[in-house]
C-alpha cells in the first residue's frame, strides 16, 4: 500500500519484503516484481510476439504498441537496443532484461496494461522486466482520466517512470543525455544501478 491505494495488481500481502534491507540508491520496486500465476494472460490478439534476438546486450526497450518511443530510449545509451513490438529471446533461452515503453495516450496505457498481463502470467519467463516508462504523448499536464489510468497500469510493473513531451525530439534534434530533461537523467541512472553487472556503459552524448 502506497500514500493509502492498494495496488491491485499485488497479493493481498502486497510486495515481498527482501531477507536484507536493500541498499539505499537502488530505485524501490512499487508493484510485482516477478510474474505470478494467478494472474489470466490476456486475450492472444492483444499478446505482443516473441523475437528471435541473436545477441546478448545491457538491456532491451519493449514497445508497448507502434510509435510508444523505444528507438529514441535506446539511443540514449549505447548498451540499449529496441525490441521493437516483441519481447526478445535468445537461444539457448537465457535471461533478457528488459523496460516497457508506451505514451500515455489511452492507446498506450491499454497495450502496457496488455504487455503487463502477458509477462505477470508467466508467458514470458526469460524477460527481466524492470519496469515500464510512460512517455508522454503530448505537451502539457495529463487529463485525470489518464493519470488515473496511468497509475493503474504502472501498478502492474515492478516500477514506472514517466517522461515529459521533449519537443525537440518531435523537431529532429539528436537524442542526447546532455541535452535531455532531468526525468530521462533521472530513468538512466535508476537504470544503471538496477541492471545485473551494474551500470550499463556507453552513455550516448
Amino acid at each position: 500500500m502506497t500514500n493509502g491505494v492498494t495496488n491491485p495488481w499485488l497479493p493481498s500481502g502486497g510486495v515481498q519484503e527482501p531477507a536484507q534491507a536493500p541498499i539505499a540508491s537502488v530505485p524501490r520496486a512499487t508493484g510485482p516484481e516477478r510474474p505470478q500465476l494467478s494472474v489470466p494472460a490476456p486475450d492472444k490478439v492483444d499478446q505482443l510476439p516473441t523475437r528471435r534476438v541473436h545477441e546478448s546486450t545491457g538491456l532491451w526497450i519493449v514497445g508497448a504498441h507502434g510509435g510508444a518511443g523505444e528507438s529514441t530510449l535506446a539511443a540514449l545509451v549505447d548498451a540499449w537496443k529496441p525490441a521493437g513490438r516483441a519481447w526478445p529471446t535468445l537461444e539457448p533461452a537465457e535471461a533478457v532484461t528488459a523496460i516497457v515503453v508506451a505514451r500515455t495516450n489511452v492507446r498506450g496505457l491499454t497495450a502496457a496494461k496488455a504487455a503487463a498481463k502477458q509477462w505477470a502470467s508467466g508467458l514470458v519467463p526469460e524477460v527481466q522486466l524492470l519496469g515500464l516508462v510512460l512517455v508522454a504523448d503530448a505537451p502539457g499536464r495529463l487529463p485525470r482520466p489518464l493519470r488515473d489510468l496511468s497509475r493503474v497500469v504502472g501498478g502492474g510493473y515492478p516500477r514506472a517512470w514517466q517522461l515529459p513531451w521533449v519537443e525537440s525530439w518531435r523537431l529532429g534534434d539528436p537524442v542526447s543525455l546532455d541535452t535531455a530533461p532531468r526525468e530521462v537523467r533521472r530513468l538512466v541512472d535508476d537504470l544503471n544501478i538496477l541492471l545485473p553487472n551494474g551500470a550499463s556503459p556507453g552513455a550516448t552524448n
